[in-house]
This record gives C-alpha cells, sequence and structure tokens, in this order.
C-alpha cells in the first residue's frame, strides 16, 4: 500500500494530559505528525483534534483503533482531502514599502485572496486562508518583495459526508429499550460501541 494524505479527527472529552497522550501513539510508531488543532467542538464539553498525517490506510486504520482506546475518547475518523473540506490560515509579513508598486501588490493579492490585517510603518501582514498550495504560493510570490516572517496554521476540516457528531450522539443517548443494551450491575444499561 502506498502512503497518502490522510486526516484522522478525533472527539473527545476536554481533559488534560490527553493531547500527550495521543502524541505518543504517533511517536511510539514513529508517525510525524504534520498538522495538529485542537479546538472546542459543535457539541459543549466535547473537543475535536484534527491530526493531519502521511501514512497508509492500514496503518491510520491501526491509529484510529488505538486512539480509541483512550478513556476520553469518544470517537476517531480518517477521511482522504477528497472527503473534506479543508482550509489552513497564513500570516505574511512584509516590508510596508513594497506597497508602493500598489498596482502589482494589489493584484498578487487578490490572485491569491489575500487580505491586509495590520499596516504599521516598517511593516504590513496580509492574511489568507486555502489549501497548502495556495499558502505556498504566495509565499514564493512575495519572496522577491522581502518577505520578513511567514506562520501558517493547523488544518480545519469537515467531513463532507457527515451530519455531524452531534447526531451520534442523539442517536446514542436515545437507545430504544432492549436494542443493544448491556446489563452492568455496577454501571446501569449502557448501550454497545457504536459506529458512523
Amino acid at each position: 500500500m502506498q502512503k497518502q494524505e490522510f486526516t484522522i479527527t478525533v472527539y473527545t472529552e476536554n481533559q488534560i494530559g490527553l493531547l500527550n497522550r495521543i502524541a505518543i501513539i504517533f511517536s511510539r510508531r514513529k508517525i510525524n505528525i504534520e498538522s495538529l488543532n485542537t479546538s472546542p467542538s459543535e457539541i459543549e464539553s466535547v473537543h475535536r483534534f484534527t491530526i493531519v498525517i502521511n501514512e497508509t490506510e492500514e496503518v491510520v486504520r491501526k491509529l484510529c483503533r488505538q486512539i480509541e482506546k483512550q478513556v476520553e475518547v469518544l470517537k476517531a475518523y480518517f477521511n482522504t482531502n477528497d472527503e473534506l473540506v479543508w482550509q489552513e490560515l497564513a500570516l505574511y509579513k512584509v516590508p510596508t514599502e513594497i506597497i508602493a508598486d500598489k498596482v502589482k501588490v494589489e493584484r498578487l493579492l487578490r490572485e491569491y485572496g489575500a487580505r491586509a490585517v495590520a499596516i504599521r510603518r516598517d511593516y504590513t501582514v496580509f492574511e489568507t486562508s486555502g489549501h497548502l498550495e495556495e499558502i505556498e504560493g504566495l509565499i514564493r510570490a512575495l519572496e522577491p518583495y522581502g518577505l520578513i516572517e511567514f506562520v501558517r496554521s493547523a488544518r480545519v476540516a469537515i467531513i463532507k459526508d457527515s451530519k455531524g457528531f452531534h447526531e451520534k450522539l442523539k442517536e446514542f443517548e436515545s437507545v430504544e429499550p432492549g436494542t443493544n443494551v448491556i446489563e452492568n450491575e455496577y454501571l446501569g444499561k449502557q448501550d454497545e460501541v457504536f459506529t458512523m
């Protein structure tokens, strides 16, 4: 199997130390994380990790199963880029004097969908969002003008063919009596593990 870019989406409880335990799962297998973003999800008290790696599908599948063994992890999914809507944000700092060639710079910024977010006497900061190729294209275009600094965010992504994790949670919480229910004297009635 050939390696390709996968985005792993992990829904978790918001617990201290979980990020470290998830990162260890990757480092033990010597897998480099290309991008990592954590943020609150659409569900109160549930966080979402978005992790980008280059690996084979078999390895990614095993990683997701291993991540799901963490007590605080609710569910882990993996997707290819075609199955996602995703963006990254980038900031570019350039000398303000380049704006003197206003027509050329404006055309360049419009071409990449960039806008000024801070204009100071000695520097100007532009912002754009898009895919990696677009972000790196603007870096190359700004380098001749004296690119001072550049920073790119981690990926944010939404799965195209999904109603959202909150719908799965609702299904999980509204289990009809007698449907895949396990009796447990310590936990009361608990639904079996659900899949998406």
